[in-house]
């Protein structure tokens, strides 16, 4: 089984190793390459099939999604700021500390919602945030808000959009797509900062 490929989690491992990969991916800064976005899709395409029930199965990922984010805060809380306040790593400094905090506090809600959407941000969004001392009540808030439109709408489009002939005869161009898309803003970000500099 390849734990990088949707099809093959959701056939092989079921509703259990679905949710085991989004709160991983979610949940763990050194799990951030795992398939979440095209997975939620390929997990609507199932429940359009009948496999899964979808109001079970979305409420289910969205705990799963919100608590991955929250024991990553954790780990950023704890483990982060040690590294950052011990001084003994060359490329964690307190001045980046302290500009992730600002960052944090001007663009916080934005950034944990948006996150959700951008594959490997998402892993690091809520650790970044618990290093910067994000407030955690707004934190699980912004948390909730963006797991549910996350889960959600990935989810949602699975089911509406897998059963058109064009997305059931041409699924894996679809999943490739949806990846496709999830890096764009990460992409662009990047020729920005390319042509900046």
């Amino acid at each position: 089984m390849n734990l990088f490929d949707a099809h093959s989690i959701v056939s092989e491992l079921g509703l259990a190793g679905v949710l085991a990969i989004i709160f991983a991916e979610t949940g763990l800064v050194f799990m951030p390459f795992l398939p979440g976005d095209s997975l939620l899709f390929l997990v609507g395409t199932f429940v359009a099939r009948g496999d899964f029930d979808f109001y079970a199965i979305a409420v289910s990922l969205t705990i799963a999604a919100i608590l991955g984010d929250a024991l990553n805060y954790y780990i950023g809380s704890f483990l982060g700021r040690k590294v950052f306040l011990s001084g003994k790593s060359r490329f964690l400094k307190q001045e980046y500390l302290e500009r992730t905090e600002r960052f944090f506090e001007k663009y916080g809600a934005k950034t944990i919602i948006i996150a959700r959407f951008v594959p490997i941000v998402r892993t690091y969004a809520p650790f970044v945030a618990g290093i910067a001392n994000y407030s955690y009540p707004q934190f699980l808030l912004f948390n909730v808000i963006g797991a549910v439109v996350w889960v959600f709408g990935l989810t949602g489009a699975g089911f509406y959009l897998g059963e058109l002939p064009f997305v059931k005869n041409n699924l894996s161009a679809v999943i490739f797509i949806i990846i496709f898309l999830s890096i764009m803003p990460a992409l662009i970000e990047w020729v920005k900062f390319r042509f900046r500099k």
